[in-house]
């Protein structure tokens, strides 16, 4: 029950971090402002001394990588789900590989 239980909670996670990381780049969210000009990256940029910091964060590859790897989640998602009897058997330790 344990091993169920641990991988439908990897799939809930995997899922829900796949969507925030899609969404999050490509979205104004009201207090936080835009992806690239939030108060916390303008501070990070500013305490470091480094205003590339934002201009790299802000650029419109770095929200596609960030995007590839939450399509990358929701894949590893997926993927447990259409195997998920296998990968309980795997984390009871009944399978080898």
């Amino acid at each position: 029950m344990v091993a169920k239980l641990t991988v439908i909670f990897f799939i809930i996670l995997c899922l829900q971090l796949g969507i925030i990381l899609i969404l999050l780049p490509w979205m104004s969210i009201g207090a936080f402002g835009d992806w690239g000009d939030n108060f916390l990256l303008a501070f990070l940029a500013q305490k470091t001394g480094l205003p590339v910091i934002q201009t790299a964060v802000s650029s419109t590859w770095f929200r596609g990588a960030v995007t590839g790897l939450g399509v990358l989640n929701l894949l590893i998602a997926f993927w447990e789900i259409a195997h998920f009897k296998r990968s309980v058997r795997v984390f009871e330790g009944k399978e080898n590989s």
